[in-house]
Parts: C-alpha cells; sequence; structure tokens
C-alpha cells in the first residue's frame, strides 16, 4: 500500500499549543524556565528514542509530520501515533511536577 502524501499536518490541540507555548515563550521568568527545563529533561530521559526524535523534528526542527516520516521510513499515520503517545507520556510526568 502506497504511503499516503496528503496527510493533515494540523495539530491544534491543547497538547499541541501547550507545549509550543513552553518551548517557545522567550520571557526570563523563572517558573518559565523551570517549566521550560522540566519539559526538555522529560523529552531528553523520559522518552524512546523513536519518540524523541519525532519530537525533536517536530518542535525544534519544525519539520512537517509527512517529511518526518519520509526522513524516518514510517509513515505519516506511524509519526502522529508516536507523536500523541509522547505527548500523553510527557503531560503524564509534568503534572506530578506542576
Amino acid at each position: 500500500m502506497p504511503i499516503r502524501e496528503s496527510y493533515s499536518d494540523t495539530f491544534t490541540g491543547q497538547a499541541d499549543s501547550g507545549i509550543r507555548a513552553i518551548l517557545y515563550d522567550k520571557s526570563e521568568d523563572d517558573g518559565v524556565r523551570k517549566l521550560k527545563k522540566l519539559l526538555l529533561n522529560v523529552i531528553n530521559n523520559e522518552l524512546t528514542p523513536r519518540q524523541k526524535e519525532i519530537i525533536v523534528l517536530y518542535y525544534f526542527k519544525r519539520t512537517d509530520i509527512v517529511t518526518i516520516s519520509k526522513q524516518l521510513n514510517i509513515t505519516p499515520q506511524a509519526v502522529s501515533a508516536a507523536m500523541k503517545r509522547a505527548r500523553l507520556r510527557m503531560y503524564r510526568i509534568m503534572k506530578y511536577y506542576i
């Protein structure tokens, strides 16, 4: 079965906007810095290598899902599913610290 090239790349849910708000906040507020540091620690230490790679490509390098799927040689649906599991894991861990 061919890989679908027209995969929707619109994660506009609360989880996506929350992660983007934390990562892209340029304020020097101590609370924001601690939250960003916590998020980065969770990404580096608690995610699987595949999840970490996908999160880094999507949020830090701002690569779209179709491009990520081509780079990793997996389907866009697999990228989306891995991102969903990674975000869920990040929030489950972070909720204990917030």
